[in-house]
């Protein structure tokens, strides 16, 4: 492993908190705060982006309270171009009042993410922008509709130097890469880190709860995995999720937002431990046959971001 992952994975908590929840009208100024607040007491690494609505701008202020405790963070920055992404590290680290990125969320696209995977422009433009201390390590964000340029980027040996991780939705109900770049990332026990640890809600409200699988395929998978669940003997959705990602050993944290301090305090459990156990042998096999399935018949042929 590099020095820049051996530095990476020191330092880096096994649960990351995920600020989505932070940027939502649903949920009060005052409410966001507390949980911020929180969640910034366990010295835990944050998650966050542009993209969660002024989940930034709670941060900020979250932040200036004390600013001896801002968290180490990753941001997500992309898209098809290095002028694209410095200005998408601006927007990030603006409203927190930070001047570097511990961890930029690569999301390629297109040209960019081709040139990527070759080795070419992109890599030289990434490995400057690394070099220069804006953002000190990158994780190479993943969906199962842009797996095929991670493929070709690990496949190469292009990944290894500039790549720390690969990071993507894990959780029983979603594996967001496809089975062949799966199958290299764990022929090689590449580096990983899950997001959506517990997939949004407890599974058996999204298969019976009206409108908690807010897609119909997510329904349709907690049909399958609950009983799975129920068999297990673990009485929480929570527990199962993050046995469930940490029974990969090339895992180095998962990321999952919370606005309840009861929901957090589960997931901080689990950063406590020295080391997390993973699920029974046979209870993986059996999700893992499922995500295979999921991954060929409905993950691939989707129409992008509609998952």
């Amino acid at each position: 492993m590099s020095a820049s992952k051996d530095l990476l994975f020191s330092k880096l908590s096994k649960y990351v908190y995920g600020t989505t929840r932070l940027g939502h009208d649903d949920v009060s100024m005052p409410d966001r705060l507390a949980i911020a607040r929180e969640a910034l007491a366990s010295g835990v690494w944050f998650h966050s982006s542009r993209q969660y609505d002024d989940a930034l701008e709670t941060l900020g202020k979250a932040f200036d309270e004390d600013r001896s405790k801002v968290p180490q963070m990753f941001f997500k920055i992309g898209n098809n171009s290095i002028d694209e992404i410095r200005a998408n590290i601006k927007e990030n680290l603006d409203p927190v009042g930070l001047c570097h990125m511990d961890v930029g969320q690569l999301c390629l696209s297109g040209e960019y993410a081709e040139s990527f995977a070759a080795g070419g422009k992109a890599a030289d433009e990434l490995r400057e922008l690394k070099e220069s201390g804006l953002v000190k390590n990158f994780v190479y964000e993943v969906f199962p509709w842009t797996s095929d340029a991670p493929y070709e980027a690990l496949k190469s040996g292009n990944a290894d130097e500039l790549v720390d991780a690969f990071i993507f939705y894990l959780n029983p109900l979603q594996r967001f890469v496809d089975n062949k770049l799966w199958d290299l990332i764990q022929e090689k026990q590449y580096p990983i880190v899950g997001m959506r640890t517990v997939c949004g809600a407890p599974v058996h409200a999204l298969r019976d709860k009206p409108g908690a699988a807010w897609v119909p395929y997510l329904q349709e998978r907690a049909v399958e995995v609950a009983p799975i669940f129920e068999r297990s003997g673990i009485e929480s959705w929570a527990e199962f999720c993050i046995r469930f990602a940490f029974s990969f050993s090339n895992l180095k944290a998962t990321i999952g937002s919370a606005s309840k301090k009861a929901n957090l305090d589960e997931l901080l459990k689990f950063e406590k431990m020295d080391t997390v156990p993973p699920l029974p042998e046979d209870v993986v096999a059996e999700i893992c046959a499922l995500q295979r399935r999921w991954s060929e018949e409905v993950d691939v042929k989707a129409e992008p971001w509609t998952m």
